[in-house]
């Protein structure tokens, strides 16, 4: 990137990076590191990487996106998801069953700390709202230098 005078980035990273919320909602000053899973050490890792090259490069427009699970197609249905075999995204799940590739929707554990037992609440966001973003950050990131958050 330095070789080729690349000096604006958009990191997607991850709520992961929050840990266990403390607080709900979440926003993007919030403490991050409290995460418990590889995954999200691994964007916590990069997002310290990202901020030392702005620290160390003044230069840089740097966009770091947090959010949680992507969901969905295009309308189109040209771009998405086709997993093969038992899928490991709710969606793509849902719709093998819908179209009769798969019988029944299996919800792995019944311990969860929900009111029935069966899993976290959790957030989505739909893959074309999340290109939206991307796009928007795209627009904004000659603005100033420096590194940017948005969940």
């Amino acid at each position: 990137m330095r070789e080729n005078g690349v000096r604006n980035l958009i990191f997607s990273s991850s709520a992961t990076v929050y840990g266990p919320p403390k607080v709900l909602p979440l926003v993007e000053t919030l403490e991050t590191g409290g995460c418990t899973n590889p995954y999200g050490r691994t964007k916590f890792f990069i997002e310290h990487i990202l901020q030392d090259i702005c620290l160390a490069e003044g230069d840089w427009n740097i966009v770091i996106l947090r959010y949680f699970n992507p969901v969905g197609a295009h309308e189109s249905g040209e771009i998405g998801e086709d997993p093969q075999g038992v899928p490991y995204n709710l969606m793509p799940y849902i719709a093998q069953v819908a179209i009769g590739r798969l019988t029944e929707l299996e919800i792995f554990g019944n311990d969860f700390d929900t009111p029935d037992g069966t899993g976290r609440i959790r957030d989505y966001i739909h893959v074309v709202d999340l290109a939206r973003g991307h796009l928007s950050a795209m627009q904004k990131i000659d603005e100033d230098c420096g590194l940017k958050y948005t969940g």
